[in-house]
Order: structure tokens, then C-alpha cells, then sequence
């Protein structure tokens, strides 16, 4: 049992609700859970026993009853009470406490044991916009370019504005195959349009390769259900190779099973060393320590910000009691612990509230903050260039956004389009020409739809290739000079 003094349901998640569409990123408790300890009763029907005061109570009920009596048009009794439910979580102003209905809450429970179709992005309600946490690692959302801290604002053209959490989230999903139009908002830049084909979310958690140095590389894109079994495969077998460094990669992933990653860390950090620490609203924290023990070689862990929750538990914890290097970028930060109740409401439908915070082993509370990472590295300037739109064709004397990723992706590419000013200047048109003579195109020198796709498919490639991973080569000749 995990957190024994609380009484709390070991099948403790980061719940990964992008695997069945996108989703917010929680760190959910799902199952049977002690309010007694917190002096708290949520069932009984007594004013009383509620925590309203006669008048408040009667205030609702008069509430409802006006609206069941006078309102213009009749009211479906249900939705109103749901209603009523969201606005009450709503003016908590947390993007980690939802309410789902009976067909939500059933998709939720179902997806814990279960592969399902989507995007493949975690995402959050904040103000009233759908944020993008972070595309999963192999995802068709990360595949399509779409990044952490996008906002999607509409979907094959229904915009998302005034829905809650589920009911985007039920935009965004969709069957293997189909095609999800998104209209993506991004800071610093005009409003562009993704195309997403949706797919199965992989299930593959866990890639391993051996690096040059003998200094091997654990890629963990999520923390389910079977991550830990097999990181400890892929860990034993980089072992046996005489590996003598490790780097475990966590960039953009969003997270997962809390006992996942808990699991993974038992062999890093030493026995009765602490690796997470939760606190409740009264300031009482609990500690969870470790049962494994050290390694003898040194360890880095590649960080963005893409990696949240469950990843920012793993690299808070091999930093602070393993002596890990945290190499890239400042985690997203996301430090909040999330229960699911359930069988309290009666009717299948469920409440994820906001009852915790974790907290690093040395009491770091991370959220909105992230972790910084002790060497910053960043990427090539064409990893962060956005999709084009395509809405038109880009030609000479050209200016705006789709110019200036043009000519991010062209420099990445190797060809020399001028300065990168978001002008389209000769300079851009004969390296656009020189682009399209080299890949079958006809050479005018502007760049109509096919030529933007061309252009991104390539620089995808060049992006996907790890030779120009500039975090990972740092990582790996970090631990190469780590190894005595």
C-alpha cells in the first residue's frame, strides 16, 4: 500500500487522459479514500452534515425551482444540476479539478486498462482556453507540430470557447484514420492551422539504445501501467553491454502511474533516501522513500518543457538524491495531486478535485515553476519553427509569420534564405528556388502549398535525427567525462 498513514488506494495515477482523445495531466488517486483523518464527511443529505446553512440551502433549491417554474423553456433537470456542479469547480480557478458526467466518467475508467484513438496531447482548461501540456513522444499530435503551451481554439471548425474540459476533449477525439483540423494559437505568432490525423496513442512506453562511450539512453515517453517492468528490462540489458553512463530522456512526456515512476527510481536512489513528499491543505507532509539502492555510474536526465508531472518527479528525484545531471530545458511545472471520487455522487458520474501538492525530496514545490535544469541547452532554432499555413502562396516582398518559419526551416535545411526577418527577399526566393530543384519541384522561387509541405517534410526528418539533437549529444558528453 502506498502512502499507508493515509489510507490511500495504492492505484495512484498521472491520469494520461490523451490516450483516449487530449486531456489534462493529473496526478489522480482513484479508489477508496480516508475523510475521516480529515475530520470531513461528503455524503448525507442533513444541512448539517453538508456544510450549507439553512439559508444556503434554500437559496439553491429556490434557484432551481425559478428555473423549473419560470425560466422561458423547459430545462432538461440533469443538465442543470451538472451545471451547477461545473460552476461550482469552475470558481476554484484550477485547471486539475473537473467534473465528468456518467459517458466522461466511464470513458476515464475504461481508459485506465485500455488503448484508445486520438491526438496524443495532454492537455488543461486554463481561462477558459484549451492549453496544450505537451504532444506525447511519437504521437500524431507531435508528429504534426503541435507543441507545448499551444492553445487550440477550434476543431474542424467548432470552436472550443465556453466548453469545459470534456466537452473539448470529446471535439478533439475521434476515430483512427479521421482527420482533426486545428486552429492553433501560439504566442508571438498569427493564428495557424494544424491538420492532425488522428491514430492509437502509442502504448510502446519505453525505447533503449547503447550511445557512443558506452553510455547508454532510456527514452520514457509515459508512465503507465507496465513502464516500470519494462524500463527495468531495458535498464538490465544497457547493463549487461557494460554500459558505464546512463541518460534517461523524459522531454515531453506528460507523465503517468505515480507507483510507476516510484518503481523506476528504487534502483537509483538509495535506501531510506526520500523521493517525493505530498502535503495537504493543512501543511501535514508525508514522505515516500526508497527500498532499492544507488548505482555505481553516473546518471543525466534531458528535460523540457514538455516534461511534466511524473516526470518532473522522476528528475526532482534523481537530481536531489541520486546526484543526477538535469540537462536541456525548464520543466513544464505541474505539482498538484488529484483525487476521484466516485461512488460519493451515486450515478457514475465523477469529481477529479485538487487535495494535494508534491514536493521534491528536499521540499521543492514546482508548480508553475517547473525545474531548472543544471545545464541549458538549447535546441536548433528550426525545432521551434511552426507549421506554415498555407492560406497563401508566399512569394518575393512577402512578410509575416509563415516567412520567418520558412526561412527557420530553409537555414535548417542547409540552404541560405537571408536574414531571418520574416521578409521574403531574394535571398529566401533563390534559396526556395535551389530547394525545389533539388526535390522535383518547379523552381519559381515561391512557395505554393506543395512546396510547404515538402519544405516541412524534410525539416521533420532533419529534426527526428539525432545527430542534430544538441540536448542528447550534451547529455552523453556530460556523462562521458562523468565516468571515472
Amino acid at each position: 500500500m502506498f502512502w499507508k498513514g493515509r489510507n490511500l488506494y495504492i492505484f495512484v495515477a498521472f491520469m494520461l487522459l490523451a490516450m483516449f482523445a487530449s486531456s489534462v495531466l493529473t496526478l489522480t488517486i482513484v479508489g477508496p479514500f480516508s475523510f475521516a483523518e480529515q475530520g470531513k464527511s461528503v455524503s448525507g443529505g442533513k444541512a448539517e452534515q453538508s456544510g450549507f446553512t439553512t439559508q444556503e440551502l434554500k437559496k439553491l433549491s429556490t434557484t432551481y425551482e425559478l428555473i423549473k417554474t419560470q425560466y422561458l423553456h423547459e430545462v432538461d433537470k440533469t443538465k442543470v444540476i451538472d451545471g451547477a456542479i461545473h460552476g461550482m469547480l469552475g470558481s476554484l480557478n484550477d485547471p486539475y479539478t473537473t467534473y465528468m458526467d456518467q459517458k466522461e466518467a466511464q470513458q476515464f475508467n475504461d481508459m485506465l486498462n485500455s488503448t484508445f484513438q486520438g491526438i496524443g496531447a495532454e492537455v488543461s482548461l486554463e481561462d477558459g482556453r484549451v492549453k496544450v501540456v505537451s504532444p506525447i513522444k511519437g504521437s500524431p499530435a507531435e508528429k504534426a507540430g503541435i507543441r507545448t503551451n499551444d492553445i487550440i481554439m477550434s476543431v474542424n471548425g467548432e470552436k472550443l470557447d465556453g466548453l469545459t474540459l470534456s466537452e473539448a476533449v470529446m471535439k478533439i477525439r475521434g476515430t483512427k484514420g479521421s482527420q482533426a483540423k486545428l486552429q492553433i494559437m501560439r504566442a508571438g505568432a498569427e493564428p495557424i492551422e494544424i491538420v492532425v490525423v488522428r491514430d492509437d496513442i502509442p502504448i510502446e512506453t519505453v525505447h533503449s539504445e547503447m550511445m557512443d562511450g558506452q553510455v547508454g539512453k532510456i527514452d520514457v515517453r509515459e508512465f503507465v501501467q507496465n513502464t516500470a517492468k519494462t524500463f527495468k528490462e531495458h535498464l538490465k540489458a544497457l547493463e549487461d553491454q557494460g554500459m558505464k553512463a546512463l541518460v534517461i530522456d523524459v522531454r515531453n512526456d506528460p507523465g503517468g502511474m505515480l507507483n510507476a515512476v516510484v518503481d523506476m527510481l528504487d534502483p537509483f536512489v538509495a535506501s531510506g533516501k526520500t523521493v517525493v513528499q505530498v502535503e495537504d491543505r493543512n501543511g501535514q507532509r508525508e514522505k515516500t522513500v526508497s527500498k532499492g539502492s544507488s548505482k555505481p555510474y553516473p546518471i543525466a536526465v534531458l528535460i523540457n518543457n514538455g516534461s511534466a508531472s511524473a516526470s518532473e518527479i522522476m528528475a526532482g528525484a534523481l537530481k536531489e538524491s541520486a546526484g543526477a545531471t538535469l540537462v536541456g530545458e525548464k520543466t513544464y511545472g505541474k505539482g498538484t495531486v488529484q483525487v476521484t471520487y466516485q461512488h460519493e455522487l451515486g450515478d457514475g458520474s465523477n469529481i477529479k478535485m485538487t487535495v494535494m501538492k508534491w514536493l521534491t525530496p528536499n521540499g521543492n514545490w514546482v508548480n508553475e515553476k517547473g525545474i531548472e535544469p543544471d545545464l541549458t541547452v538549447d535546441q536548433p532554432s528550426y525545432f521551434k519553427a511552426s507549421p506554415m499555413s498555407k492560406k497563401t502562396t508566399l512569394k518575393t516582398d512577402t512578410l509575416g509569420d509563415d516567412v520567418r518559419n520558412l526561412q527557420m526551416m530553409l537555414e535548417g535545411l542547409g540552404y541560405k534564405p537571408g536574414r531571418i526577418d520574416g521578409y521574403f527577399s531574394e535571398a529566401t526566393a533563390q534559396a526556395v528556388k535551389s530547394f525545389q530543384g533539388q526535390h522535383g519541384l518547379p523552381a519559381n522561387g515561391e512557395v505554393d502549398v506543395a512546396t510547404a509541405n515538402k519544405i516541412e517534410e524534410a525539416i521533420t526528418k532533419e529534426i527526428r535525427d539525432p545527430k542534430n539533437d544538441l540536448q542528447l549529444k550534451a547529455a552523453v558528453e556530460a556523462m562521458k567525462k562523468a565516468i571515472k
